[in-house]
């Protein structure tokens, strides 16, 4: 079963950040559910947590919101059964309801399984060709 985390369900998505995340802090998972535009997705069977999806809708200066999917993990024993498959769905159908109209995620480029699923439900790799991804520290009390 795919649950879409409110406020009601912190506990499930602490359970799943415990699971794939290492850690859990109460105050970080409730900081995370009350932050704007905020989407995280868990597949669960009963009690075992069998993966999560998590990301953010943004906001653009053209009023046109977007998607941004940040991380998709299942359960290694769970994969290839359609739980990923799932998760984006659902993700994706959350953001439409939203009036988001593109979503974009990077994956390692040898991740072929991870590819062969988003290219399956309709992504494609970026128009401009190979992208760069860049990292930055940011010091608060730089100024």
């Amino acid at each position: 079963m795919i649950t879409q985390i409110s406020r009601d369900d912190l506990p499930l998505l602490g359970r799943a950040v415990r699971r794939f995340g290492g850690v859990e802090e109460a105050d970080v998972v409730r900081a995370f559910a009350d932050t704007p535009g905020a989407l995280a997705f868990v597949a669960a069977d009963g009690t075992e947590i069998l993966g999560w999806c998590w990301g953010y809708r943004l906001a653009r200066p053209d009023s046109a919101p977007m998607l941004y999917v940040h991380q998709l993990e299942v359960a290694e024993s769970n994969r290839r059964n359609g739980v990923g498959r799932d998760l984006l769905r659902a993700f994706m159908e959350a953001g439409v309801k939203a009036g988001a109209t593109k979503m974009f995620l990077t994956t390692g480029e040898a991740n072929a399984a991870a590819r062969s699923l988003y290219e399956s439900l309709g992504g494609g790799l970026a128009a401009q060709g190979p992208t760069v991804n860049y990292w930055f520290l940011l010091d608060p009390h730089q100024g």
